[in-house]
């Protein structure tokens, strides 16, 4: 193979370093950056360009890098086609100051830093990227003084002002034609002049035959699927079977939990449905348990009653987002109890549980065991004295209730016994070899996703153990065996039953989803938390029956989504919960594709609301928004409403190509169940739709000759058509808008299916109905509003998940600390440091806020840190009142951030240089203080003398 790269381009910086980390076989031509032509490509602006020894010719970035690093392309596309800004770099950038493994300067690094390059640039320019952004300044100057990076910057001969990025990979909004442009009708501007031109985007000869192919041969004859109730298999159809994780009922469920399951699941089944696919997407509320008396104890209702409450309220939720459920149904029904127990009879009597007798806290006063939940007592690893009986809300560590000191009973109070129960659990390891065999295929052909595949594996390696399946309670599914009379199954045993149950309730030969694993492709979409119940005991407690049970073949299990850097809490307000959304008064398909694009698919990810304003304002808005409208309105107002006949001439050609490129990539990023990645598409889409219109100003072309009149036809008719086009794939994400865009088009019944292929959707003459604009601006007032609401309460009524003992929460951070530092020293796995970071992020996320900022704004709470040696008091003198304002705040945070960057230059032994110009930056920030906040260093020359 062959690596074309160009002098003084940040693109071919990037592929460069992929080259050389690939270990790959090859060479290396450097190209002069002067838009001649080369023998191999017409323009050097088509580079980066990877020539494969089968003589296809890669063009786009995020493609080579496929090509050349399969192994950690993954994470580096998603970074590469995210909208990322300094901001959110500055809260990604990892503890050990790099993205590659092992801490190794690599292509991530590349990628983001030529992401924001310019963002950068501007900041030194005004001297505040240190102040604004400290780990993104100490990240750019480690990686630009990397070997690595010099090395390929001095091969590529790079300068600080980068001249040939490739602009058609990160996209801007049109600009206006130029007057030039309008008085030359019929010339079309050259290439080189052209603002953000998609010719710049080279494809293959190959690729756009098979474009040019498939659009002459017209959309597919497909008869879409009836709509019929009960949905049943179809013999020789794709048959999907998809569940989205039971959400608890005692509980409303929040953005996190919403987009964790349900959402990611109705997304996928619509995407489906869209293949006109035979698919069944049911769900429901996980009804027993220990959390459901829990909650019936605090609200004084029954167990049944909370159940009823609840349920309806997350059916409204998931109503308003709508959420495409078949069926939604729940786990207090007679089919869960009849199919439960039946599973329980064959597991027991084909030999895979096993009994043993466990020690447990049991309360006389109230005369039951007690579950974990109704244990409280102090934290056997911290010491907090609330710590529950089946994990710390402090240190956030596992907990055995027996470990507890001083446990109490939650329901009376009373010091509990230890008492002895014996308990059924499921013999696990019997199944550890076939998991083993069924892991290790599903991962290898990523049906499950990595997150899935770690979980698992890990549980895996360590061995699996017997999980009681029993417990005492009362609330929850009988154990039908006479020796265990008055206990109820586990919910990890229970629970996953519910979606066989559930179906159950929706129809009476259930069976023919379940017991049909030739015919059905079960797909299951939860959060990381819930992955070991789901691939590990669901499907040993199936094979455990021996009967011919559809087992899971995609599971899809995630990280977490937290609310502007912290984690959702109903009790102490923080975060959106899923009835507060409508009173926002923002549409659901904003948050739906708000929430898809930020989907935690390979990290935590952060909703904000200034991330939601800018999806909706610069993506939503301002690209596709934008796009339709000018086509639709063009075709109404020029046009009568009617479909122009389209004659395609060479740059047509050349955009339906990049249309179908980019159609491929959302079909593939979609199988895979990467949904925020293949959203990307859909918006790249539109991005050279708008790039497409600009360049061939039909607005223009319309005034002039019939000839002229004739092309700006064909450019309105290819636009309306790739509108259509957006209004399918758009559908899984936005599927109100979709409808609505639709609606515009008038488009057929029978063209609403996706194609493979980017087809004439609409024939000529066909009439569009009235369009209008589909999204509306949030504002920065709306978005104070907001974020003002959802902030959670004040630090001193923090509620009863945050510790009123602040020193006891200093010291447990300081612990934790200790602990993420040596599991950092001893090269832990990833997943475990990751868990115990999170830990100590949500305990420092419960300070008082003055504490959280190092207590700079309020010296007098800093009782813990040594304090300067106080100044002689001036009597008689009071204290000057500041109000402190907005702006104020502002300048204090970036006092506050510019001294701590000041520390760690003077801590990290750079030269006297760097360190005297942080110090000026300090010093020029704290002159813009007022007079009475300022320094007084009448004191200073007092003291010298």
């Amino acid at each position: 193979m062959k690596l074309y790269v160009a002098k003084d381009c940040s693109e071919s910086q990037i592929a460069l370093i992929a080259f050389k980390a690939s270990g790959l076989k090859g060479t290396i031509e450097v190209v002069p950056s002067d838009n001649k032509p080369n023998k191999v490509l017409k323009y050097t602006k088509q580079i980066p360009n990877l020539v494969l020894d089968s003589g296809e010719s890669l063009f786009v970035l995020e493609a080579i890098l496929f090509q050349l690093l399969p192994s950690i392309s993954e994470q580096s596309i998603d970074l590469f086609l995210q909208d990322i800004n300094l901001e959110e770099v500055n809260k990604r950038i990892p503890p050990k100051v790099f993205f590659g493994e092992n801490n190794d300067i690599g292509v991530l690094d590349m990628i983001v830093y030529h992401r924001i390059s310019s963002q950068i640039a501007a900041h030194k320019a005004s001297k505040t990227l240190y102040s604004q952004f400290p780990k993104v300044g100490f990240w750019c100057d480690k990686l630009l003084s990397s070997k690595l990076c010099t090395d390929s910057k001095s091969q590529l001969q790079m300068t600080e002002k980068v001249t040939t990025e490739r602009k058609a990979v990160v996209l801007k909004p049109p600009q206006k034609a130029n007057a030039q442009a309008k008085k030359q009708v019929t010339k079309k501007p050259p290439v080189e002049n052209a603002v953000e031109n998609f010719l710049q985007m080279s494809v293959s000869a190959e690729s756009k035959s098979r474009s040019l192919q498939g659009w002459v041969k017209g959309y597919p004859e497909v008869t879409p699927l009836p709509n019929t109730y009960p949905i049943k298999p179809i013999p020789g159809k794709k048959n999907n079977l998809i569940t989205s994780a039971l959400p608890y009922v005692n509980n409303v469920p929040h953005l996190g939990n919403i987009i964790g399951a349900v959402l990611s699941a109705d997304c996928f089944a619509r995407f489906c449905r869209l293949k006109n696919e035979n698919t069944l997407y049911v769900c429901g509320t996980d009804e027993y348990g220990t959390a459901t008396e829990t909650k019936a104890l605090a609200e004084g209702l029954t167990p049944q009653q909370i159940c009823d409450k609840y349920h309806a309220i997350h059916a409204d939720v998931y109503r308003w987002f709508n959420i495409s459920f078949d069926y939604f149904g729940r786990t207090t029904t007679k089919q869960q109890t009849e199919i439960a127990q039946d599973i329980f009879w064959k597991v027991h009597n084909n030999g895979y549980t096993v009994a043993e007798t466990v020690e447990q806290l049991y309360c006389g006063k109230c005369s039951k065991f007690l579950a974990d939940r109704f244990v409280e007592g102090s934290c056997p690893f911290c010491g907090y004295e609330d710590a529950r009986g089946d994990q710390c809300d402090k240190c956030g560590k596992l907990v055995n209730p027996t470990e507890l000191g001083n446990p109490k009973c939650k329901v009376c109070g009373a010091a509990p016994q230890i008492k002895t129960s014996r308990h059924l659990f499921l013999d696990l390891p019997q199944f550890e070899e076939t998991l083993g065999r069924f892991t290790a295929e599903r991962a290898e052909t990523k049906a499950y996703n990595n997150t899935t595949a770690s979980i698992t594996a890990s549980w895996l390696k360590t061995g699996l153990k017997p999980r009681c399946i029993t417990r005492d309670l009362k609330w929850g599914t009988p154990v039908p065996h006479p020796e265990y009379r008055g206990k109820v199954f586990y919910v990890w045993f229970d629970a996953p039953i519910g979606y066989i149950s559930i179906t159950a309730n929706y129809m009476q030969d259930w069976e023919r989803w379940w017991k049909n694993p030739d015919q059905v492709t079960l797909h299951q979409f939860m959060a990381k938390d819930n992955v070991p119940f789901h691939s590990v005991i669901f499907p040993s407690s199936l094979l455990a029956t021996r009967d011919n049970y559809t087992l899971v073949r995609n599971l899809d299990g995630i990280d977490y989504l937290q609310y502007e850097g912290m984690k959702f809490s109903k009790s102490r307000g923080v975060g959106v919960f899923g009835d507060q959304a409508a009173a926002t008064g923002i549409p659901s398909d904003i948050f739906r594709c708000y929430l898809l694009l930020n989907r935690p698919e390979t990290s935590d990810t952060n909703f904000t609301w200034e991330g939601l304003a800018q999806t909706n304002n610069n993506i939503l808005l301002n690209n596709f928004g934008n796009f339709v409208l000018r086509a639709l309105t063009f075709c109404r107002n020029t046009f009568n409403s009617h479909v122009p006949e389209v004659t395609l001439n060479s740059d047509d050609e050349h955009f339906i190509t990049l249309v179908n490129e980019h159609l491929g990539m959302y079909l593939t990023n979609f199988e895979g169940r990467l949904m925020g990645r293949a959203f990307e598409s859909v918006f790249s889409i539109s991005k050279i739709g708008n790039q497409y219109l600009q360049y061939n100003t039909p607005w223009v072309l319309a005034k002039g000759s019939a000839q002229d009149k004739a092309r700006a036809g064909s450019v309105i008719g290819l636009a309306v058509n790739v509108a259509a086009l957006l209004s399918v794939v758009a559908s899984p994400y936005m599927p109100t808008i979709a409808r609505i865009l639709q609606e515009h088009l008038n488009l057929p019944k029978d063209r609403k299916l996706l194609v493979k292929q980017f087809v004439p959707f609409l024939k000529p003459g066909h009439s569009i109905g009235q369009p209008f604009p589909l999204f509306s601006k949030i504002d920065e007032a709306k978005v104070s509003e907001l974020q003002q609401k959802f902030a959670g309460q004040d630090s001193g009524s923090a509620g009863p998940e945050a510790p009123s003992d602040v020193e006891a929460l200093q010291k447990a951070i300081e612990a934790q600390g200790n602990k993420v530092r040596q599991l950092k020293t001893d090269k832990a796995d990833p997943g475990v440091i990751q868990a115990e970071v999170k830990v100590l992020l949500d305990l420092k996320a419960k300070l008082p806020p003055e504490l959280q900022q190092n207590n700079k704004n309020n010296k007098t709470n800093n009782k813990n840190k040594p304090q300067p040696k106080p100044q002689p008091k001036v009597q008689g003198t009071p204290a000057p009142k500041v109000t402190i304002t907005p702006e104020l705040a502002a300048l204090q945070k970036q006092i506050e951030v510019q001294g701590n960057k000041v520390r760690e230059v003077k801590a990290a032994g750079v030269e006297k240089s760097v360190i005297e110009a942080e110090v000026k930056i300090l010093l020029d920030l704290k002159a813009k203080l007022p007079p009475e906040l300022q320094p007084q260093p009448s004191k200073k020359g007092k003291k010298k003398k």
